[in-house]
């Protein structure tokens, strides 16, 4: 049974793994110094969104409409990766940036939307977490696991944004960057 509570915690948990997911986009740009390109920007705006339902939900406590901007945002997401993978499905192409594992970054995106399109709707069978949704008298009491999900997954996003500013200024993003703009 997914009790309200349980919910809570399952949220905080899809948190830290969306916190994983921007920092490891974070790393590999730095480490192998691969700027990302317009659609991979569009990516991590999806990542961000996906994150915002299961924020709500930690804050406020498990309602539908917290799950279905994350499923909204998945499938947004789902669809911008999938885009590029059709950008490079031709052969001879050698996709944009470097393979993990044999999978450039987009197809493992791709794949982590999907997967969180099935999370989601799995976690939308349990009634029982919404039986006190409605009752503002019975916020989630937030306990330290719970506040450093949200703080987390806040200032990589705050980091996302000042990352796309430092690689396009005020201007459009080019469609394959090669230096940070903002940057000598």
């Amino acid at each position: 049974m997914l009790t309200p509570r349980h919910a809570v915690t399952l949220n905080a948990l899809g948190l830290y793994a969306i916190a994983a997911i921007l920092f490891a986009a974070f790393v590999f740009q730095i480490v192998l110094s691969e700027l990302p390109c317009p659609l991979c920007l569009l990516q991590r705006v999806a990542f961000a969104a996906l994150a915002v339902g299961p924020a709500l939900n930690v804050r406020f406590g498990p309602r539908p409409s917290h799950y279905a901007v994350s499923l909204v945002a998945a499938l947004a997401g789902a669809g911008v990766s999938g885009r590029q993978i059709l950008l490079h499905v031709l052969p001879g192409d050698a996709g944009y940036g470097s393979a993990i594992l044999g999978y450039h970054y987009y197809t493992w995106a791709f794949v982590i939307f999907v997967i969180a399109i099935v999370l989601i709707a799995l976690v939308l069978l349990f009634d029982r977490q919404f039986e006190q949704a409605f009752d503002t008298r019975q916020l989630p009491v937030l306990g330290r696991f719970e506040k450093t999900a949200f703080w987390l997954v806040f200032a990589l996003v705050a980091g996302n944004i000042l990352n796309v500013f430092v690689e396009c200024g005020p201007d459009v993003c080019p469609d394959n960057p090669t230096a940070y703009l903002m940057l000598p």
